[in-house]
């Protein structure tokens, strides 16, 4: 916001700082002052006023109250009702004024003005406007934007020989309504839209720009003039619809006070004075909910204990009367009233900051908190959470997030009663759909893609909704690799990440068209191949970080060396990698150390299967003729299943 350092001057009445030294003072207690810039014989302060105090401090006036009050110097506004020289003729005889939304319009003040010559405005008005970046028109429309730019109250004046029938109905715009605005720019309206209209058709979109219609012009004789006051989300609302946005718009957007179109009168004494003209008798004012001050009760103490600073008493109500609060009762315990402009004060602690900000938060000394640190305990689920996303990062994964929110076919399990999207309606019961839905999407730009998502799924049990994290990865191979197995590409990840995290005695068994992952014969989780060349699998994360943190017996290696056979063997196409292995271990016993899959091709109607299969002993040098003995075993449990094992 631009503020002219001279008109500071003027409203004080008494010496100020030179810019760059208010522009600190400023900076220091009350807002950014981003830079200043000299413009002909004046400074420009650009002020960065803050969201809270946008309701009370985007005027000269208000910046000019925070520079007094830093200053300690006294600061009084001019009363310009008592300076207006009102005719006999009444104001409310003139104009007919009628507010049909009086939640949109709290407050609506008009004045009448008679007998105005319109002309150019004087040299320190357009000379103000000009710092201010607003371009003179004429001196009724100057003095208006002058007011505002000072008070920061919008205001806006009608030629009243221009409105039919004398009339001004504040009402929301009807259905295909449009208006003409004083830029000659055409807007279209809708019910939502509050606007000024006359008898026949609006006028004026209300708080945010004036209709052509009953522009002032300088055949103009007789001046409505114009304050009021406009719910700010409606004229956001508004504001944004219709691609505009004004002085005016900006300042009600950020509700300003009722009280304040009382301004009207320092607007209409500037035209009796300017202009020549005479203002007729009585403000029209509707404003059926008065807007009262606020009391807020404020302990002497607590601002002392709160800001760490010992302030006397009487310094803490000499700042708050230096703010323009009343402040009454004992000493330590006081009764504040708090004006209406001030809408950002409500509880104590505001107080307490107002109180704080004066003073000055760098006189506050710094000081240690005294505490005692207490190591925060060890977070298992977190531990192994980052250990499984190095590890599964490293063996080429890509990590997910998808949201929790699903659609039903996407294996939504518990519906919401308040969905934000009719596609997002339900909660999700695996994680699996989304990270297939992400494999697609990807394979627009990759050949292959590898991902895996840690998150929570829901299920329903009864009324109950039982939350559990899950463990889910998924690949995509290449179109080169679309004839190979995928499980055993998964069995490898799953292996090393288990073997990773200290979790051994893995196995995979059959279920239906599932395999299932078991440690120590418990179930944790699953794998499939869902279509041609894509797999998935998922586990139960809550039972991987129980079975991981389990205490654990250190197993030293066998000291015997262990001997290899390899075995391959022709099945049916649809025969599952994993019932093979389990035949093979279940055959060869505690003997059998590891099976590897290191070979595999799959036609239409057969596979073909190698496997490497290691023996060892914990205690004793196997013989070659026990090892023999083992892999005859295995081969005859294998052709039991009238599979075809292959003699070299």
């Amino acid at each position: 916001m631009k503020i002219s350092y001279n008109w500071l001057q003027e409203i004080i009445g008494k010496k100020i700082p030179d810019p760059e030294k208010l522009a600190d003072l400023l900076t220091f207690h009350s807002f950014e002052v981003e830079s200043v810039e000299k413009f002909d014989n004046d400074w420009i302060l650009d002020i960065d006023v803050l969201p809270n105090r946008a309701h009370d401090c985007l005027s000269h006036q208000e910046i000019a109250r925070e520079a007094a009050i830093l200053l300690k110097h006294s600061f009084k506004l001019v009363d310009y009702s008592k300076k207006i020289k009102e005719t006999k003729e009444l104001a409310s005889k003139a104009v007919k004024i009628e507010v049909k939304d009086k939640e949109l319009c709290p407050r609506y003040t008009a004045r009448v003005i008679d007998n105005v010559k319109v002309g150019p405005s004087p040299k320190f008005i357009q000379d103000k406007l000009k710092a201010c970046g607003l371009k003179p028109i004429s001196n009724v429309v100057d003095i208006a934007n002058y007011v505002m730019l000072e008070t920061g109250q919008p205001l806006h004046a009608f030629d009243a020989d221009k409105l039919k029938d004398n009339s001004l109905i504040i009402r929301r715009a009807k259905k295909g309504e449009k208006i003409v605005s004083l830029d000659n720019d055409k807007y279209n309206l809708d019910e939502s839209m509050l606007v000024i209209a006359d008898k026949e058709k609006p006028v004026c979109i209300a708080g945010v720009k004036g209709g052509m219609g009953p522009g002032v012009d300088q055949n103009t004789k007789r001046v409505v003039l114009e304050a009021a006051n406009f719910n700010y989300e409606n004229i956001r609302n508004t504001s944004r619809k219709i691609k505009l946005k004004t002085d005016a718009s900006w300042r009600f957007e950020n509700s300003i006070d009722p009280n304040l179109t009382e301004e009207i009168d320092m607007c209409a004494y500037l035209i009796q004075d300017i202009c020549q003209g005479e203002v007729l008798k009585g403000r029209i004012d509707i404003y059926p909910k008065k807007n009262k001050e606020k009391r807020v009760n404020l302990e002497t103490e607590r601002v002392r204990n709160l800001l760490g600073v010992n302030i006397p008493d009487k310094e803490i109500i000499n700042i708050l009367k230096r703010l323009g609060f009343q402040v009454k009762g004992t000493k330590d315990k006081l009764q504040v009233a708090i004006p209406t402009r001030r809408m950002d004060i409500s509880i104590q602690e505001d107080l307490i900051e107002e109180v704080g900000r004066i003073y000055g938060f760098e006189k506050i000394p710094s000081q240690l908190p005294e505490a005692v640190l207490v190591p925060s305990e060890r977070s298992e689920d977190l531990i192994y959470q980052n250990k499984i996303k190095d590890i599964l990062t490293n063996l080429g994964f890509t990590e997910a997030y998808n949201y929790s929110l699903v659609d039903k076919e996407e294996l939504g399990s518990v519906e919401l009663a308040n969905p934000v999207s009719i596609k997002q309606n339900h909660l999700r019961s695996s994680l699996i759909p989304l990270l297939v839905k992400n494999v697609k999407e990807n394979k627009k730009s990759f050949e292959r893609v590898r991902l895996f998502e840690i998150g929570k799924v829901f299920n329903l049990n009864g009324e109950k909704v039982n939350e559990k994290k899950k463990l889910a990865g998924i690949i995509s191979l290449e179109e080169k690799d679309k004839n190979s197995n995928e499980f055993y590409r998964l069995k490898g990840v799953i292996d090393t990440m288990f073997n990773r995290i200290g979790i051994s005695n893995i196995s995979y068994n059959n279920s239906n068209d599932k395999a299932e992952i078991r440690i120590n014969d418990e179930l944790v989780g699953w794998t499939d191949e869902i279509e041609k060349g894509i797999a998935v699998f998922e586990m139960d994360f809550e039972k991987i970080v129980e079975l991981a943190t389990e205490e654990r017996v250190y197993a030293t290696p066998s000291k015997y060396p262990a001997m290899v056979r390899d075995i391959s063997l022709l099945v049916d196409h649809r025969t599952k990698v994993v019932d093979v292995l389990n035949i093979i271990n279940q055959a060869g016993g505690s003997l059998v150390k590891d099976v590897d899959l290191f070979d595999i091709y799959d036609s239409s109607e057969r596979k073909s299967l190698a496997f490497h299969i290691i023996f060892q002993s914990d205690e004793r040098t196997l013989t070659d003729k026990e090892v023999n003995q083992l892999q005859d075993k295995i081969i005859k449990s294998l052709e039991d299943k009238n599979w075809e094992v292959r003699k070299s």
